[in-house]
């Protein structure tokens, strides 16, 4: 199923959309995509609450194997397929700033996945407040993907992920001509690696890895999974999207 334009649909329409999709995720990551020892929980992090968070955990070790020894996709074996690969320059500025990252239990946070809703974009400050949280989790080794499939606006005009590379490097980051909508999978360290997909609306969405450590990785099933969301909304609002009925 392509991208649609979800400019079309208020923000309350999307933020139940993209609920439903982190559902989704959920159940497919327990459902057996990911290795013994991790699972895939909706959760609270950085003291608060970011409701389109998806966060992966795994506990010390199961079975005597510590998490990621085996299972999921090796880098070196079968490098992910997206078609841009950023890595930090030797020359990367020091972070300007550093924010624990605490949860409830004692299982450890490896990953996250975010969704970007109209409300994390729609004013300066919670660009700023959104960006400073997916810095202080990638510095801290947390593994992070990223799924924007809002248009640039005057507060991130090259996309979020721009806003978030720019903390790590000087260099500025360009959007594809004609491909304003972004994928990125991030390998969290202090000198973080993104692999990044870019598309227009009606492209359909590429599989993105979710990274376990820094080696291995899983296929997030982005595609099925919105499908599935998709399915969820209510008729009306699918109309919308589809071109069928016009926007109210």
């Amino acid at each position: 199923m392509p991208a649609h334009d979800w400019t079309l649909v208020d923000a309350g329409t999307f933020h139940d959309f993209h609920n439903g999709w982190i559902t989704h995720l959920k159940e497919s990551l327990n459902g057996g995509l990911l290795p013994p020892g991790f699972y895939a929980m909706s959760e609270q992090w950085a003291g608060r609450m970011i409701a389109d968070v998806l966060t992966l955990e795994a506990p010390p070790a199961v079975a005597g194997v510590r998490p990621g020894e085996r299972g999921g996709v090796a880098v070196a074996e079968y490098p992910p397929q997206v078609r841009r690969k950023l890595s930090t320059p030797p020359s990367v500025r020091g972070m300007r700033r550093t924010l624990a990252i605490r949860h409830v239990s004692t299982h450890r946070v490896v990953a996250v996945i975010e969704v970007v809703s109209p409300a994390n974009n729609d004013r300066a400050s919670r660009v700023s407040e959104f960006v400073d949280k997916a810095e202080a989790a990638l510095e801290y080794g947390i593994h992070l993907v990223l799924v924007d499939l809002l248009p640039p606006g005057p507060h991130d005009p090259q996309g979020i992920h721009a806003v978030i590379w720019e903390r790590f490097d000087d260099e500025p980051y360009l959007l594809p001509p004609g491909e304003p909508l972004t994928l990125a999978s991030y390998v969290g360290g202090k000198r973080p690696e993104a692999y990044l997909e870019h598309l227009a609306v009606g492209t359909p969405l590429a599989k993105m890895p979710l990274f376990l450590n820094p080696d291995r990785y899983v296929d997030l099933p982005l595609e099925p999974t919105y499908m599935a969301a998709y399915h969820g909304m209510p008729a009306f609002w699918r109309d919308v999207l589809d071109g069928k009925q016009p926007p109210p």
